[in-house]
């Protein structure tokens, strides 16, 4: 065999494996149900802040500790871990899309990406 034959197969094998690898990393935009369904496994969960219930968030006595409870696409509620700070403007969010897996009775995020409403309307006055 030649060498060419042999680096272009090397190549297309290297390409192949990137492209499982990049398939297998891949999450989805879920519920909690599936996330529930399958603990350690990261997930996309979209959903809205439930204001009814308590948010957690005392950066005097622990700043990496944040907790709220969100509602799913699918109206399931489930309590949010977030190590990290209380993100900006969180609470003026019209969507919370979560990035992270179940541990228990609790979903384990481990980014937060905000929906604000001012990014996405029209400013304009009408007369």
């Amino acid at each position: 065999m030649k060498k060419t034959s042999i680096i272009g197969i090397a190549i297309i094998a290297i390409a192949i494996a990137a492209i499982v690898s990049m398939y297998g990393d891949a999450s989805t935009y879920e519920s909690f149900t599936v996330a529930n369904e399958n603990p350690g496994k990261e997930f996309h969960v979209v959903g809205t802040l439930n204001r009814d219930k308590e948010k957690f968030y005392d950066p005097k006595k622990d700043p990496n500790f944040f907790s709220f409870y969100l509602k799913d696409e699918k109206g399931v509620e489930s309590k949010v871990v977030y190590h990290n700070p209380e993100p900006t403007d969180f609470d003026r969010s019209e969507k919370i899309v979560i990035v992270g897996s179940m541990e228990g009775d609790h979903f384990e995020a481990s980014k937060i990406l905000l929906k604000c409403p001012s990014k996405y309307t029209d400013n304009q006055v009408k007369t």
